[in-house]
């Protein structure tokens, strides 16, 4: 089931992007689940078709989902590919860290506020 809390200030799409991840990475959504269309889970949760839509390409950036033309979008096999994209993005993040100087425990604020905010712009100190 997927809740989104409007009060909240996760941005409605990470909300939902979180969630169905979440759900794809611990089986509940087994591989080759048809997820519902854009249009429909928009309606069904109140959302609008785009933030739907950009929740779907970013999951199917991050590998755990796949889109196969007209006949909809499925859980991909194991996000594998997505796991190796973070991997790599992590490597060039710790390189960006440390050629501006930036501490580690800075660093890590700043991923903790873009994973939970999306963005990176304020981190808590």
């Amino acid at each position: 089931m997927i809740v989104i809390d409007s009060a909240s200030p996760v941005p409605p799409f990470e909300q939902l992007r979180a969630q169905l991840a979440r759900q794809i990475q611990d089986r509940t959504l087994a591989v080759g689940t048809r997820l519902p269309t854009i249009r429909r889970l928009a309606a069904d949760l109140g959302l609008a078709v785009n933030t739907v839509g950009r929740t779907y390409r970013e999951l199917e950036e991050a590998g755990l989902i796949e889109t196969r033309g007209p006949a909809g979008s499925f859980v991909s096999a194991d996000g594998k590919q997505g796991r190796e994209r973070a991997r790599r993005a992590a490597e060039e993040y710790a390189g960006v860290i440390a050629s501006v100087g930036i501490d580690t425990d800075e660093a890590i604020r700043i991923v903790r506020a873009a994973l939970t905010n999306g963005s990176a712009d304020s981190p808590s100190p």
